[in-house]
């Protein structure tokens, strides 16, 4: 098992015993984005900063080849 093979495994671990907090952590990183950007453009790269947020929630649920199982539930992308 070769370096990224570990790296993938010990990720995925953490992502299975602790989803929630990133998920939270996601949510809290994409509202902070969001007023950020209403604040400086007026909103202008909303759909970006929330395609962004689900891109990531995706990304990490697929780790373990079982999607929609580790990260908490709700529209993906969407601050909850």
């Amino acid at each position: 098992m070769g370096f990224l093979d570990d790296a993938k495994k010990k990720l995925s671990q953490a992502v299975d015993k602790h989803g929630d907090k990133i998920d939270q952590g996601i949510t809290k990183a994409t509202q902070a984005a969001q007023d950020l950007d209403r604040k400086r453009t007026g909103g202008k790269h909303g759909d970006k900063i929330v395609k962004g947020a689900a891109k990531a929630r995706e990304s990490l649920d697929k780790l373990d080849g079982k999607p929609k199982d580790d990260l908490g539930g709700g529209t993906p992308g969407a601050p909850r």
